[in-house]
Order: C-alpha cells, then structure tokens, then sequence
C-alpha cells in the first residue's frame, strides 16, 4: 500500500469507507459509495479518485467490487439536494450506501469533516477525515466507485439533452455548460439551489 493510503483505522473490524462524487456540479445527482475491503487488499492504482485518469478508475473499479467484503453506490436527486443542500444530501447519501452493506460495518471512515451519525440503525460509531480519499484504502475505492457510476449516469442523461455537453462536462459549470443554460434554460436534472454568477442579472 502506498505510504500515504492506509489499510484501515483500527485491524480485526470490518470498517467502511464512504465517499461522494458530484458536490459540485450544477446537473446531476450527487453519487455515494461505501465500501469493506479486506484488510490485505492492494492495487498500485488504487488513489484519490480525482488523482486517477479515467481510465485507471474505469480499470480498478470492477477490481474493487469483486475485491470487497461489501460494497454499495446510491445516489441522492437534483430535487433532494435542493430540499437538504448539497452537503447533507451527500450525507445522506452514505448513509443510504451503508445500509446496503451486507456484512454491515462495525466502524464507518466518512471522507470530509460532517456527518450525521444514525444511531438507530446501530451506526453510530465513525471517523470523520480530510482529505479521507487520499489517506485510507476504502475510502479511496468508494471515491473510485462513486466517481465511475456518477460519470457513467451523466453520459446516459447527456443523450437526452446534448446540448448541455454532460458527457463531456458531467453537470459541472464550464463555460460550455453556462452558455447551454443560457441559451437552453434548466433541464429537470438541474440544481435550482445552485446559483452560478455568470447568470446572473447584470447591474449595468
């Protein structure tokens, strides 16, 4: 393992790393994963998910799900994060992954520094870290995970409307982006919480 990618926070417990893709795209869902790895699981590629090309994400992830004790992806609507904001609809978002995990965790790794703990479903015991995707293994492969299936989601939604280059772009506020939204307006799968200065009104 990489110095800086550790196997696990604690041996002999089965610890899930959560991660999310898309916080800050204007279009989309946000995507979470989480994911148990075995505690000798190692992949020279295995990285920060933004610090991978495309193809080694696209190499590695079906490695990691046939490689995982248990993993799961979920994804958390435009509509949702405009009711929760898109910090707790990322929260959310893990939250609905780990309850997918069989075998369940013992322990959660929470890439970041917020999470909501959910006691009743016996999830209450967590680690939050910083820059989490580039310290432990399992949160480096849900970053993995969540990334791959959130750009794979974009490409599909991108057929429907092509003009806003999602499959190039996935949702995020590029100058192509912006000029589509200007010219096109917002699709259903846009964030109307997410305000971009480019679009707004000028003063003069």
């Amino acid at each position: 393992m990489k110095p800086s990618l550790k196997p696990y926070l604690e041996p002999g417990r089965l610890e899930a790393g959560c991660d999310e893709a898309g916080r800050g795209p204007l279009a989309g869902p946000v995507f979470a994963a989480a994911v148990i790895l075995p505690e000798d699981f190692f992949h020279p590629l295995l990285n920060d998910s933004k610090q991978m090309t495309e193809r080694a994400r696209e190499e590695l992830r079906p490695i990691i799900e046939a490689s995982a004790v248990a993993w799961a992806v979920e994804a958390v609507s435009a509509e949702e994060i405009d009711k929760l904001n898109i910090l707790w609809a990322s929260v959310t978002g893990m939250q609905r992954a780990v309850l997918k995990l069989s075998p369940a965790p013992d322990f959660l790794l929470i890439d970041g520094n917020k999470f909501r703990p959910f006691d009743r479903y016996g999830f209450k015991d967590y680690q939050t870290v910083v820059r989490g995707d580039a310290t432990y293994a399992s949160i480096a492969a849900a970053s993995v995970l969540a990334k791959t299936y959130r750009d794979d989601f974009m490409r599909k939604i991108a057929l429907d409307y092509p003009e806003y280059g999602w499959d190039r772009n996935m949702g995020y506020p590029t100058p192509e982006h912006i000029e589509a939204i200007r010219r096109h307006g917002l699709t259903p799968w846009h964030r109307k919480s997410f305000h971009v200065k480019e679009l707004e009104p000028s003063l003069f």
